[in-house]
């Protein structure tokens, strides 16, 4: 009887003699699990203590967490569509062999993943792949609660069009109204059908919703283990659900399950649908327990309007750090600037919309601030969009948590910035004619 490394080493040998693209499956999952029996004082190399996959219709993001920064190779393999990435001198551990497990059958780009060792100091995990992708692979610095991590993205070559998602579902909805179209879209556009009578619904008024933080990045964290994530994606489409019931009116959300989209990627998604106003929910946290109540912000060309905006400002916009951005040779606020001249016509519309979202929250709950507040929140930087970021409530203040927990509550949240909304847009009707129908 061979011991476990001796098998092990066997069956290695072997694998090298074969030519590099066989190497992409040394083994499956669970014999190599078998293979990785050696006695642990046998094995040395940089733990991976969390292995996270986070699916989602933008794109899938593998996470490793580890004790030191990873080395790393990447290989994109054909016949069939593969990904591969080799990590030298990686000891085995059982948060990196459950990984497999976590990539589920409605992963839209991975089918599957195996873990191998094409030459001794190498371990290699290989994707099976949907399609033909476009991977990011990078490294992360430690940051709060995280260590170092290895980020694997893994992107479709042509990524989904927010403008055309929209579109179809719109059309699968069937809904009446003068549909937005687009040009070369006729296709997949909806079949426009004769306006209604209301003036008011002469076009759909559209509102981007923006569930804060999300996958990577769990935003704050209340005394009950709530996170914020969780809450504001809750409201959001508690939110949306209500806007969709209007005639005229329909909600678009940045993201619909939880994965990390970058700040950018957020404002982007707003432009290309041509959002009538953009709303970011978000329930943060505070230094001190006893802060309550729901604040309302714009974006500010000049400075914050208090320290606490400019301290909520900084905690915000550092939210790509943590849920993390490929920054390599990239600007992470490319295209959001201030530079632009009808960004003070948008700060002042933000305002509006703003103060009629603050006074309906106020019928529900205390107001932290009795106005609605600015600071350089990168989320609101959409030249050409009025923007709001809305603080629901303080999830560090236990009294508020358990608010924002509740069903109930959610729904009372949503209710009054749906109500501020409309308040808003009865006093500022959006242009009469549709922007979207007028995109490049």
């Amino acid at each position: 009887m061979f011991g476990a490394s001796e098998a092990l080493s066997t069956v290695l040998g072997r694998a090298l003699a074969r030519p590099l693209l066989s190497l992409t499956l040394v083994f499956p999952a669970a014999g190599f699990l078998a293979g990785m029996t050696a006695p642990a004082a046998a094995q040395s190399g940089t733990q991976i203590v969390a292995a996270r996959a986070w699916p989602a219709p933008d794109y899938t993001r593998i996470t490793l967490e580890s004790q030191e920064q990873l080395k790393y190779t990447v290989l994109t393999l054909k016949d069939p569509e593969r990904l591969a990435v080799d990590l030298e001198d990686i000891e085995v551990t059982p948060a990196l062999t459950a990984l497999p497990e976590k990539i589920g059958s409605s992963d839209p780009y991975i089918k599957s993943m195996r873990i191998g060792r094409p030459k001794p100091g190498v371990l290699r995990l290989v994707f099976d792949l949907k399609s033909e992708i476009k991977p990011q692979v990078f490294t992360l610095a430690p940051i709060g609660d995280y260590g170092h991590r290895l980020v694997i993205d893994v992107y479709p070559l042509e990524p989904p069009d927010p403008l055309l998602v929209f579109l179809d579902k719109l059309q699968s909805q069937g809904e009446d109204g003068a549909a937005p179209s687009t040009p070369g879209s006729a296709s997949r556009a909806p079949a426009v059908r004769p306006a209604p009578a209301r003036p008011d619904a002469a076009r759909l008024i559209i509102v981007v919703l923006d569930p804060g933080h999300g996958g990577e990045d769990p935003g704050a964290l209340g005394r009950r283990g709530t996170h914020e994530k969780n809450v504001t994606l809750a409201i959001a489409q508690k939110l949306k659900a209500r806007i969709d019931k209007e005639p005229n009116m329909r909600a678009v959300l940045t993201r619909d399950s939880d994965y990390y989209l970058p700040l950018q990627t957020r404002v982007e998604k707003a432009q290309r649908v041509r959002a009538d106003l953009f709303v970011s929910i978000h329930a943060d946290a505070f230094i001190r327990p006893h802060a309550r109540g729901a604040s309302v912000f714009a974006l500010s060309e000049k400075g914050a309007t208090s320290a606490a905006a400019s301290w909520l400002a900084n905690r915000e916009n550092a939210a790509d750090l943590i849920g993390g951005v490929n920054l390599q040779g990239k600007d992470r606020y490319l295209k959001m600037t201030l530079a632009d001249l009808s960004l003070t016509a948008q700060i002042n519309d933000s305002l509006k919309a703003g103060r009629a979202v603050l006074a309906e929250l106020g019928g529900i709950n205390d107001l932290h601030k009795s106005d609605v507040e600015q600071a350089g929140f990168a989320v609101l930087k959409a030249p050409d969009i009025p923007s709001i970021l809305v603080e629901t409530a303080f999830i560090s203040n236990p009294d508020e948590e358990l608010r924002l927990r509740s069903p109930a509550y959610q729904n009372k949240v949503a209710e009054a910035i749906f109500n501020g909304i409309k308040r808003y847009f009865a006093k500022n009707p959006p242009l009469a004619r549709d922007r979207i129908a007028q995109l490049q």
